[in-house]
């Protein structure tokens, strides 16, 4: 393990420049409107993006919507949706909410896109809500489990997709309590929302005084080294990540370099152990015992349906990308959105979408419900816990569904569906 811990050395600063330098990417596309639906034509349905396809969230999410495209894609080449084929306009924010305003202001009124899909983070996304609102541009399932997306009375037009941070962190903290009595529990979270919200959570069921060091990071400063030697300070034994992966992989990194190994509990977004391993490189092993959330299929899972639909487009339309969670998050999006579009029916207008997800009643990949009515705007509602053990990262236990207020912690056992043989959801 010293080892290990010594190939760790320089792993700081292999991130920072990692995250730094991400590359980038896009995908142009134009439409026009049918009557007074924007992007919309009897042949065609533009949608918009705004995704970190550079900067410092880059590693791992910048594949999501390159997924979500090859999804489209594969439903294109099967017909698309009432006979009109999905354009999916992604355009880079870098992480940047200065550049998110910019392009999704580009997306609505130059390039008149139809709706916004899966826009991600929680600080970018913020500070478009009030846009989309205003020009009545249907805001679906933002990449990003903050509680904002579920306001239906102020944003009737915004749902989310993820499982809100509160409910994720209340999940992982019962797991804290009843497998790690007594240990001293410490949190590093964004100094966002998605801090805010993961943190609400688990206090929750911890208690407010139970976390010992609460430390926060901010995505333009790439040193995570005096949080975590607070922690070390401190003598943390359990620490609670809420952070994107370039910066689990930082923190976890910094962590070995100072000689610093607690138990690791790390939100779903940013606990992706292909990206996570990637970024670490040989570093890797130092992922051993981590415990994460999920509520899709796991990547490496060959023998579940979703995975060998997901794979076999992901070969046949996405360049047969290095398959990982980013993917089947981008094409889970994507199969979502269009069991949305059918329900809409084949008269599309942007009402009709929002009505038809506000009806809910969608099943997909998930392995809990999705909460979508006409009072309840957030997406998945609990996760599964993740264990990485010997380089492999997979499920235990049962999965588990709160609310992001009081409620208990559930255990959810319903069985989750099948894929459509041909891998396209039938609709009205």
């Amino acid at each position: 393990m010293h080892r290990t811990a010594r190939r760790g050395l320089a792993i700081a600063s292999t991130i920072a420049l990692l995250i730094a330098t991400a590359a980038c990417g896009g995908d142009g596309g134009s439409g026009s409107s049918r009557g007074n639906v924007p992007g919309v034509t009897d042949t065609e349905i533009l949608v918009g993006t705004h995704m970190p396809l550079t900067g410092p969230a880059a590693a791992g999410y910048s594949k999501i919507a390159p997924a979500t495209k090859a999804y489209f894609d594969y439903v294109n080449a099967n017909g698309g949706v009432h006979g009109r084929k999905i354009n999916y306009k992604i355009m880079d924010d870098g992480y940047n909410p200065a550049n998110t305003q910019q392009v999704v202001r580009q997306l609505v009124l130059q390039d008149k896109v139809f709706a916004i899909l899966n826009g991600l983070g929680t600080p970018t996304h913020t500070g478009v809500l009030d846009f989309l609102k205003t020009n009545r541009v249907p805001d679906l399932f933002v990449a990003s489990g903050s509680r904002s997306w579920d306001q239906p009375d102020k944003y009737p037009g915004t749902f989310g997709f993820n499982p809100d941070y509160t409910v994720e962190g209340k999940i992982l903290a019962q797991h804290v309590k009843t497998t790690m009595p007594g240990r001293k529990v410490c949190f590093l979270g964004q100094d966002d929302d998605f801090g805010r919200d993961s943190l609400a959570g688990v206090e929750k069921i911890l208690g407010a005084d139970s976390v010992a060091v609460k430390q926060t990071y901010v995505t333009s400063n790439t040193n995570v080294a005096p949080q975590i030697g607070a922690f070390k300070a401190a003598g943390c034994q359990v620490v609670v990540l809420a952070t994107v992966p370039g910066f689990t992989a930082l923190s976890i990194g910094t962590a070995a370099r100072l000689g610093f190994k607690p138990q690791w509990v790390v939100s779903n977004v940013g606990g992706d152990h292909p990206t996570l391993a990637k970024q670490l490189g040989e570093a890797a092993p130092l992922l051993e015992g981590m415990i994460g959330g999920n509520y899709l299929p796991m990547q490496n899972d060959a023998a579940n349906p979703w995975i060998q639909l997901f794979t076999r487009i992901n070969k046949e339309h996405n360049g047969n990308a290095e398959f990982d969670g980013n993917v089947v998050y981008g094409m889970s999006v994507g199969y979502l959105f269009v069991q949305a579009l059918l329900a809409a029916g084949k008269d599309l207008t942007r009402e009709s979408l929002l009505e038809a997800v506000g009806k809910g009643g969608f099943q997909g990949p998930g392995l809990v419900p999705l909460r979508f009515s006409a009072s309840d705007h957030s997406g998945y509602g609990g996760e599964r816990l993740t264990r990485v053990s010997g380089g492999v990262q997979s499920y235990f236990g049962p999965a588990y569904e709160t609310d992001e207020a009081d409620g208990p912690v559930n255990e959810y056992s319903a069985t989750p569906v099948q894929p459509p043989a041909n891998g396209v959801p039938t609709g009205s």
